[in-house]
């Protein structure tokens, strides 16, 4: 029996932007434009998501490959900026902290520094499912 692992990956990758999408709201990480570029990211990956499984077609894989990259984008600003404002806090905290220090604590911050790369993750699984797509294939 042949599985459509296109097909399930994007059934996987649809349920993880679901549930990040929801996770962000609930967390109320809304209180500022970069706060809200995920989501926004994130609902319009689920309408690409969509678009590729109802009706593949050159121009959605294309699309959708466009917006897993701006995950990617996303992940990592979303990366640098939780870093540097738990670093900024620390710092605040204990002017004198530096070195591998400063990186720990940053990196163990009220705001989760490694949770943007969820962004990235999604963004990559993404770029998979579109890999040698057939319907980018010219004919």
């Amino acid at each position: 029996m042949r599985y459509d692992w296109r097909g399930l990956l994007l059934a996987v990758l649809l349920f993880g932007m679901v549930g990040i999408g929801i996770e962000l709201l609930l967390l109320e990480h809304t209180e500022e434009f970069w706060q809200w570029l995920p989501i926004v990211l994130l609902g319009i990956g689920i309408v690409g998501a969509l678009a590729l499984a109802v009706r593949p077609s050159r121009v959605t894989v294309r699309t959708f490959q466009t917006i897993m990259l701006l995950f990617l984008a996303a992940g990592a600003l979303g990366l640098y900026l939780h870093y540097t404002g738990n670093a900024e806090f620390e710092l605040e905290m204990r002017p004198s902290l530096g070195g591998f220090e400063l990186f720990k604590r940053s990196m163990m911050g009220a705001t989760p520094a490694l949770s943007p790369g969820t962004m990235t993750l999604l963004g990559l699984m993404g770029l998979i499912c579109t890999y040698g797509h057939p319907a980018t294939q010219r004919r």
